[in-house]
Order: C-alpha cells, then structure tokens, then sequence
C-alpha cells in the first residue's frame, strides 16, 4: 500500500489484504534502520484475523521516499498524518524501539487517533553510546556489529532462528546493511535526543502494553519502568532470555502477548 504522508509518498506492507474501513486498524511502527518486514509474523496474522494491518516504513527507510525524520517528535507528528491519511479513525499503535517512542509520543499527542498502545523495547531515556554514534557518524560497519551484537541473547547469537536454514544475527545484519548512508546515524540521535517520554506516557489516556525482553543490552527493561509507572494504564509482559531483536527473536511470544492485549 502506497499513500500521500504529508506530500511524500510512504510505503505500508498491509498483510496482503485490501484495506477496508470498517474493519479496526493496527499501525506498527519499525525501528532504527529497520523496515516493516521485522513485524512480518505480527502483521500477516492480524491481517488474516479481522484487521487492516498498516506495517510502515518510516520516511527514508524501506519503501518509503523522503529522508529520516530529525527527532522523535517529528516522527510522532508524522504517524499523526498518516493515520489521517488512511481515515483518521483511531487505530492500535504497535511500536518497537524508535517506533515505541514516537508511538508513545504520537499517542500523547495525539489521544484521539490512539485507542491502544503497544510499546516493545522502550526507554526512558533511549541512551545511545559514544562508540555507536561514532560509528554510525562515520557509516563504518562496526556501528551494525554492535548493534547486532547488543540486539540479541546469546543463544541466538548461535542459532536457532525460529525458520529453519536462517541465522538471526546474519539477517539482522543484512537488515541494517539495507539503509541507506546516514539513516542510521540520523535515528541513533533522534532516540538519545528524545526527553520527552516520561512526560508523555504521563499523557497517555488509552491502554497500554509494554514489552520487555530480560536480556535487552539496547534497552534494559529498568530503563522503561519510569514509563510504565508514568502511564494510566499500562500492563508489562516480561520475555525471558530474549534480546532487543524481539520481533524475529521471540516472535510468536510478541505474537501471543499483542493478541491477548488486541
């Protein structure tokens, strides 16, 4: 699904169905350098079981035209437009990492447009290190190395991809390799830049689900309790051995835990 954001044209995989307005709404929100196809498992499935699915590509990222947005806010403001854009009706806000902020962020905004909000891997704040911001400065693929290397347990860094023959730290890098120069760099620093979160998630009227992975290196789940504590009405499911990385690392857990939440 190709629409207008802005004058821009975004891309948004829809599970592989027309997308029909009666039908309720999830938007799910990728992170840094990443593209809709890490929600692969999640959105076909809500694609097949009664909801339009909207898997975004941020601007700059993916499919989707323009260049990176320079701050949290801008990328809140953004997904406020296209939710406009697709029918302005409110939706189901799905965001992992980058995505969970400016989700969080578009649902304080923006409470109209927001009737659940799902954030995976958040923090407050998103603390990114000197080494990875040099890196990606300078697009050296060290700045990927760390971040594959940060982004998942250490069983996965072995193996057992849930497909067979597919190694997650393999794909997980191509992933990244994907974006094109600066992308990376520029949503490293809109995430240490973000101050916001707490206020916000202290604006969040709709409920609310937070998902925290306990081997998280990227965003330690102590990092998201001032958000949890700060909203109205958030819940937490906890995954055991699992990284940041856990869409592809734990999918069918995420998988499970939007369902009963959805």
């Amino acid at each position: 699904m190709r629409v207008a954001v802005a004058g821009v044209e975004a891309y948004a995989y829809t599970g592989s169905r027309t997308f029909d307005a009666a039908h309720p709404t999830v938007v799910f929100v990728h992170g840094a350098a990443n593209d809709h196809s890490v929600w692969a498992l999640q959105s076909r499935y809500f694609a097949h079981h009664g909801r339009n699915v909207i898997a975004v590509d941020l601007p700059g990222h993916g499919r989707s035209a323009g260049t990176p947005l320079p701050s949290v806010e801008a990328l809140a403001a953004w997904l406020g437009t296209l939710i406009e854009a697709i029918g302005g009706r409110a939706v189901a806000l799905v965001g992992h990492s980058m995505g969970a902020l400016a989700a969080l962020e578009c649902a304080a905004a923006r409470p109209a447009l927001v009737e659940r909000l799902a954030l995976l891997g958040p923090a407050a704040p998103m603390a990114v290190s000197e080494a990875l911001m040099d890196a990606a400065l300078r697009d050296d693929h060290a700045a990927i190395d760390m971040i594959v290397g940060w982004s998942h347990a250490p069983a996965a860094l072995l193996g057992g991809h849930p497909v067979p023959g597919l190694w997650m730290p393999g794909c997980a890098t191509r992933l990244l390799e994907r974006a094109a120069p600066g992308v990376l760099a520029a949503d490293l620093a809109a995430c240490a830049a973000y101050a916001n979160g707490v206020a916000a998630a202290g604006r969040v009227a709709c409920p609310a689900r937070v998902i925290t992975a306990q081997r998280d290196l990227m965003a330690p789940p102590r990092t998201a309790q001032p958000l949890i504590e700060a909203m109205r009405d958030a819940r937490v499911v906890a995954l055991p051995n699992c990284g940041h990385a856990m869409t592809t690392e734990a999918p069918d857990r995420v998988l499970d835990a939007l369902v009963a939440f959805l």
